[in-house]
């Protein structure tokens, strides 16, 4: 099996994006998966289009996107994806698009194909504090998400995909008064955790779950 996994550059004005420096952290093999990393652009459109190509080179079975959540607690796989531009802040290229679909023939949503539920589990059994949202936000993490998904089923691939948000920094922290924040080890150890449970689960389970964040 072979996992594509993908983290955004910083952006917002921010030094460092912890999902980048936490994927660089990752190791080469999970779980007998073969773990393939790449840097993507925080901008609209630009940012799928780049995992699409790398699809295509690298032929993953699975894709797994990452990214920065200031203001989360915890490390949360995404459930869904919405075909909806509307950006709070300009992206990496001046970008603000407001009120525009991702895909204009697209459909409203897709939700994940990732064992998100059975991710979040591994996390937590991991001892790193992890919840399932129902909301990637409309900025370039939920632009990327519902873009590969586009993608892979436009194309008829059979490729699982999906998303994962993880907290600030401490460091980040620290010049947001009052916003959570999580050490890169431990961003890093469930990351770790959540492939590998993708590795190894063929179908997800059964689990209360879920947060509005």
């Amino acid at each position: 099996m072979k996992i594509l996994v993908t983290a955004f550059d910083p952006f917002g004005g921010e030094a460092v994006n912890p999902a980048g420096l936490a994927v660089q952290r990752l190791p080469a093999e999970i779980a007998g998966a073969t773990i393939v990393t790449a840097e993507v652009p925080t901008v609209f459109g630009i940012a799928g289009e780049k995992v699409a190509k790398l699809i295509a080179a690298e032929n993953p079975d699975a894709v797994v996107c990452v990214g920065q959540a200031g203001g989360r607690n915890a490390v949360t796989p995404e459930r869904v994806a919405i075909n909806l531009r509307d950006a709070r802040i300009p992206d990496n290229a001046g970008e603000q698009p407001l009120d525009t679909p991702v895909a204009a023939a697209g459909p409203a949503a897709y939700f994940t194909t990732l064992p998100v539920k059975a991710m979040t589990k591994a996390a937590r059994d991991a001892g790193i504090p992890a919840s399932l949202s129902n909301t990637a936000g409309t900025f370039v993490c939920n632009d990327i998400m519902y873009s590969v998904l586009h993608h892979i089923a436009t194309t008829k691939l059979p490729v699982r995909a999906g998303f994962i948000h993880v907290p600030y920094l401490p460091e980040q922290a620290a010049a947001h008064p009052g916003e959570p924040s999580m050490p890169l080890a431990d961003i890093v150890t469930a990351l770790t955790a959540m492939l590998a449970a993708l590795a190894t689960c063929e179908t997800d389970i059964s689990s209360v779950e879920g947060t509005i964040n």
